[in-house]
């Protein structure tokens, strides 16, 4: 049972077949066929608002892409500590952006709350060309500690950023995991509330690889185009990143997969809190964050588990993440190998 990460899950059958029928035949390249041509219409409706959508191939470039366009060379992402573009990313944001420097800051379980937020971006000095100005905030759903980020948090978040004319980008990596959690419309937590540009994550969720930059401000997408091509990430093939997509979304086939990855979660927490373990953050999504006994974690690992220590948080603390196909039976068959 792999609980390393939600990475090292296969991509879904709604997404195999969709592949599978797109792989008989020609069509025109770089996003000129008619299934990349569905894109924008179908992500409009997706989140009830005209939006242009450019699919990338990772992550880290759906990220690092997105904030090219929305920050100068000199200007600055104000994210918080924790964020996947500061830990995880390298100095991809600064190779992408041409410059721009990450202004990380603090909060609890990994959010950025409003009122830090707002005092942070007053309290930088401004020296003119000596100093980096925010230009940007990025906030990630579901954080990298598992919580989620509620419409009226998102929305507070958003309101300094019209404050103080910055930019709210989201890094989506688990946005399916979000919406599953908060069960609410995905334009509650984006553009209603103030997010100018999506990574829009499926990847982890249930695609081969794909995950989609969604630009709510579509001025914007002249400009991801050409930073796209110029770093190397637009695919000739495009349709098959399209398909990908387009099958990810067809029937809410993101939502089901996220809602199995969270109940999947849910059954663990509750398997290791009834053996003697203690959550270090609250669950929202698939991810959870543990503080187990050292006897319980050698049992778990005799057992066949695999997931990580997360030192960060304390000599005690690991992380277990969930996927769409996780096995939920497995999981309640394992309060019999440990007893």
């Amino acid at each position: 049972m792999n609980f390393a990460s939600d990475n090292v899950s296969p991509f879904c059958p709604e997404v195999l077949e969709a592949l599978t029928l797109e792989a008989s035949s020609n069509a025109p390249a770089y996003g000129s066929d008619e299934i990349s041509q569905q894109l924008d219409r179908t992500f409009s409706d997706l989140f009830d608002k005209e939006v242009a959508v450019i699919p990338v191939a990772t992550g880290t470039a759906a990220n690092c892409i997105s904030l090219s366009a929305l920050v100068t060379p000199y200007g600055g992402v104000v994210c918080h500590h924790e964020a996947h573009i500061n830990e995880d990313e390298s100095t991809g944001v600064a190779f992408f952006t041409g410059g721009a420097k990450l202004l990380p800051m603090d909060g609890p379980t990994a959010k950025l709350e409003a009122t830090a937020l707002d005092a942070f971006i007053s309290g930088q000095v401004n020296r003119g060309v000596h100093s980096v100005a925010p230009e940007c905030v990025a906030i990630t759903q579901a954080t990298e500690l598992g919580t989620v980020y509620s419409p009226a948090e998102v929305t507070a978040i958003g309101d300094i950023c019209k404050k103080h004319d910055l930019r709210l980008f989201m890094d989506g990596a688990r946005f399916a995991n979000a919406v599953a959690h908060l069960d609410c419309h995905p334009a509650d937590i984006t553009w209603k509330a103030g997010v100018d540009a999506i990574s829009f994550g499926a990847t982890k969720n249930g695609a081969m690889a794909v995950d989609a930059i969604v630009l709510f401000d579509t001025s914007l997408k002249g400009r991801i185009e050409q930073a796209r091509k110029r770093s190397g990430h637009l695919h000739s093939k495009h349709r098959y990143l399209a398909t990908q997509l387009l099958a990810y979304v067809k029937n809410d086939v993101w939502l089901k997969n996220a809602a199995h990855a969270n109940q999947a979660a849910s059954a663990l927490a509750d398997l290791l809190i009834g053996r003697g373990a203690t959550l270090a953050h609250p669950k929202d999504g698939n991810e959870l964050f543990v503080k187990l006994p050292a006897e319980l974690a050698a049992k778990l690992r005799d057992a066949g588990l695999m997931f990580h220590a997360w030192p960060s948080l304390g000599a005690d603390v690991y992380r277990f993440v969930a996927a769409w196909n996780t096995d939920i039976a497995q999981i309640s068959e394992l309060h019999t190998t440990l007893r």
